[in-house]
């Protein structure tokens, strides 16, 4: 994960792409399974997806306190 404020305006990307956290997430939340946005997008990889997860997880406990 990296963020760069010049890159999809800092959101939190997948490093060397100009994916977002948030596009994974809205794509499984959408249907799609991770095979199927490893097809789509070949540049990902499951331990990106897994990465964007944990994220989202580890941002719940600062959203809560």
């Amino acid at each position: 994960m990296t963020a760069n404020p010049q890159v999809r305006s800092g959101q939190p990307i997948i490093r060397g792409t100009r994916i977002t956290v948030w596009d994974i997430l809205g794509w499984l939340a959408g249907g799609l399974t991770e095979a199927a946005i490893l097809q789509d997008y070949p540049e990902l990889t499951a331990d990106d997806i897994k990465a964007a997860l944990q994220f989202a997880y580890q941002l719940k406990d600062k959203v809560s306190q």
